[in-house]
């Protein structure tokens, strides 16, 4: 049985499934030689002219540039650059309308020519077969090439992946579309430098066999590269049926070498690479002369031109410029322009969209050239599109998927596989637009591919940083625990097994002593003490009559302070008489001694029950704007009399209890004779100092006419913590001289007792009398 390649050398040509037979129109263009279209006003690069992603712009706003220098740059083999398609000023960078059937604008370089066309510098490989494959193929991607057949697929990136991988190398020149006739003149008028472009891909790619695939329409075109192929090139030129599309690569594969390439896979997976006419006549510019793609064959074809014809146009070149120079006439009722072929071309927003490396053809018809089909009907399911489709696929089927936006469906009847030829529409009955379906059921299939593939990223990012941040605490824990052991160690060989221990416990003992030491600096006397200091302040400060002579602001604290001296001096001179009469108390009698502690203890209870009565009091209990005048002058002075007749009579008492705690047999006289004298000079000074305070008060001076209500308010307030303050004076002194007042040498034991006994008496009504005077001052 013979070899595939045996077969094809013998002739053998294969078939595939539909295809349509419609008019041709190539005879219009393809008559006159190509030429060359000019230099326009201004250029619009894209930067994104391919399959792929774009190129970083090398360039700013204002540079100027040579003709065939880089504009963009890349170092990927999906991203080719863009070139100066000749010498001029890069005048902007923005966003423009460019060649693509959604009509959206994209970023591009706008190049102001100077008409002088000066070439940049090039680099040239005449000696090509000896250099290695790698080197020409960054040198093709270098030179901005891609597939100029239609799709714009990379070549250098065809092209590696094609090396040690493909036995046949297929020159696809079949040009099936009607009205499109650029390679047909490409290989009439340039068949020398298409073969020579052929022989560069054949040192690179070194495949077994190469074809040269033509459609039988082409006459003169085969004849012109029959020419110039020698047998020493091994290259075939076959002729095929004209059938469209079989132009198409799957298709193009099947006629020549009957091998099937699969779905949703390249023709690289069956052993075969292929490449445009164009792209061998781009190569070879780019390899032999040093030229870089900047310009490309377009086919100008219609009715509507009076020029018709194939030119050599620039890239960036305006369509609207070509349409001006070559005659366009736009037809009256239904102007269209139209970018590619009848079948797979789409038509333009407006004329202001640049010729790119994919434009292969304009078409400018007239309505009874190319009828419009603006009314869609419904489907009659006549099977027609079926029968047609040169992929086998189910296009009724598929209209229904994408008109419903089910893609799912979609994509499980293989609508990846439409190459959008569009044989389907052109014999539908119905005039239904399938192939704007199936673009638009594409569109959103790669779309929501996309989104899939950024979440799965995401996804997959996410989870790396969980595991880096698992790992990372997993390495730290274990060398903490590493790190702890080791000093463990270390202080079992040296002897230090309870170092960390005693250090907390040296810390916790810190702690202690300083929370210990915190609680002792204030005492609870002190600390209740300036409670009330700070509530009396506040309640004065709300006074609003109260001024900086009669209130000031360290009285209280000065007060407190006083205080607290006076409190210290008596308790030490209560230690110091303990100390001195305990021996002499040690023989007392029990009895006295309970009499006179239970006493004491009443009479400090009655004092206490006193002045929490009067702090229980209300101070200010009517407003000080509801006050009569009068009544408060008067309330202030029976305050003060009342304060001072309290002090007197606490003296009075004082004196008058000079004997009465003695109450044991065995008392020195002269100690005895001393602390009496000591207790009746405190109790005097005491008397003298509230007398003093009492006198010290304001008298109700002024006419009860002239009185402030806020003022007199404050200052009865003030007289009644006074009374307080000399009733709890009174009763310390009282009870801070309990034992020693005898004067005399010999004294009975018993008569001490009962004078004891008075003395407890008196105190008792003292405290009485002044918590009847503190009531009787509240109540006034």
């Amino acid at each position: 049985m013979l070899s595939i390649i045996e077969q094809i050398k013998q002739g053998k040509l294969w078939d595939f499934h539909g295809g349509i037979h419609p008019a041709e129109n190539k005879k219009i263009s393809n008559q006159a030689p190509i030429v060359s279209a000019g230099i326009p006003q201004e250029l619009v690069l894209p930067l994104k002219q391919h399959i792929g992603s774009k190129g970083d712009i090398i360039v700013a706003v204002g540079d100027k540039v040579q003709k065939g220098q880089a504009l963009t740059q890349g170092d990927i083999a999906m991203c080719v650059p863009v070139h100066a398609p000749t010498s001029g000023t890069v005048i902007a960078i923005e966003q423009r309308t460019t060649a693509h059937p959604s009509g959206l604008s994209d970023l591009c370089i706008v190049l102001h020519p100077d008409h002088t066309d000066t070439w940049g510098e090039k680099k040239t490989y005449a000696d090509y077969q000896d250099r290695d494959p790698a080197e020409l193929i960054e040198t093709i991607r270098l030179s901005g090439i891609a597939g100029l057949g239609g799709a714009g697929f990379p070549t250098a990136r065809k092209l590696q992946g094609g090396l040690g991988n493909v036995d046949i190398l297929i020159i696809n020149a079949a040009e099936c579309e009607p009205y499109i006739t650029a390679d047909d003149r490409l290989m009439r008028d340039y068949a020398e430098e298409v073969i020579e472009g052929v022989r560069i891909l054949r040192h690179i790619i070194s495949p077994k066999l190469t074809i040269i695939g033509i459609e039988d329409n082409k006459p003169e075109a085969i004849k012109a590269l029959e020419q110039h192929v020698t047998e020493a090139d091994n290259i075939l030129i076959r002729v095929v049926p004209t059938k469209y599309p079989s132009g198409s690569s799957k298709q193009l594969v099947k006629i020549l070498t009957g091998r099937e390439v699969p779905s949703q896979s390249r023709s690289t997976s069956v052993g075969v690479i292929m490449q445009n006419i164009g792209t061998a006549f781009a190569i070879k510019r780019a390899i032999i002369d040093g030229e870089p793609l900047i310009e490309r064959v377009v086919t100008l074809t219609g009715e509507a031109f009076k020029k018709r014809g194939n030119v050599f146009a620039m890239l960036g070149t305006p369509i609207a410029y070509l349409l001006d120079k070559f005659g366009y006439k736009a037809d009256k009722k239904h102007p269209r322009v139209i970018i590619g072929g009848s079948l797979m071309g789409f038509t333009l927003p407006h004329s202001n969209v640049p010729i790119t490396k994919i434009t292969n053809c304009i078409l400018a018809p007239k309505r009874k050239e190319l009828p419009l089909h603006t009314y869609e009907m419904a489907c009659i399911r006549c099977s027609a599109c079926a029968d047609v489709c040169p992929s086998s696929l189910l296009p009724q089927q598929l209209q229904w998927y994408a008109k419903d936006q089910n893609y799912d469906k979609c994509e499980e009847y293989n609508l990846q596989d439409c190459i959008e030829c569009g044989a389907c529409a052109y014999v539908c009955p119905s005039e239904i637009p399938l192939v704007q379906y199936y673009r638009q059921a594409k569109a959103e299939i790669w779309a929501r591919s996309q989104d899939e593939m950024n979440a799965e990223r995401a996804r997959q990012r996410f989870e790396a940083k969980q595991a880096r941040m698992e790992r990372d605490k997993a390495e730290r824990e274990n060398r903490f625990k590493k790190a702890a052991d080791s000093r463990r160690d270390e202080m079992a060989k040296t002897g230090g097994d309870d170092a960390v221990a005693a250090a907390i416990a040296r810390v916790k003992a810190k702690q202690a002593a300083a929370a210990k030491a915190d609680t002792a600096e204030v005492k609870p006397a002190v600390a209740a003490a300036i409670a009330k200091a700070k509530a009396k302040a506040k309640q004065a400060a709300s006074a609003q009559g109260a001024t900086s002579e009669s209130l000031p602001d360290n009285s209280e604290m000065a007060k407190l302070r006083e205080e607290r001296k006076r409190q210290a001096r008596e308790r030490k001179a209560e230690k110091e008489a303990t100390a001195n009469n305990q021996t002499a108390a040690e023989n007392d009698s029990k009895k006295d001694a309970v009499a006179a502690a239970v006493a004491r203890a009443k009479a400090r209870k009655a004092a206490q029950q006193t002045e929490a009565q009067a702090e229980s009091t209300p101070e200010s209990i009517v407003e000080a704007e509801n006050v009569d005048p009068k009544k408060a002058a008067v309330a202030a002075a029976v305050a003060r009399a009342k304060a001072r007749k309290a002090a007197q009579q606490a003296e009075t008492q004082a004196e008058s209890a000079p004997e009465p705690v003695v109450e044991a047999e065995n008392v020195d006289p002269k100690k005895a004779a001393v602390a009496a004298a000591v207790a009746r000079a405190k109790a005097r000074k005491a008397a003298q100092q509230t007398d003093s305070q009492a006198e010290s008060a304001p008298e109700s001076e002024v006419e009860a006419e002239n009185v402030d209500p806020k003022k007199a308010a404050v200052a009865a307030a003030v007289a009644r913590a006074k009374a307080r303050k000399a009733a709890q004076q009174a009763e310390a002194q009282a009870e801070s001289a309990p034992e020693p007042v005898v004067e005399a040498e010999n004294v009975d034991p018993k008569k001490a007792a009962v004078a004891a006994a008075v003395a407890r008496a008196k105190a008792r009504k003292a405290a009485q009398q002044a918590a009847k005077e503190q009531q009787n001052i509240e109540e006034d």
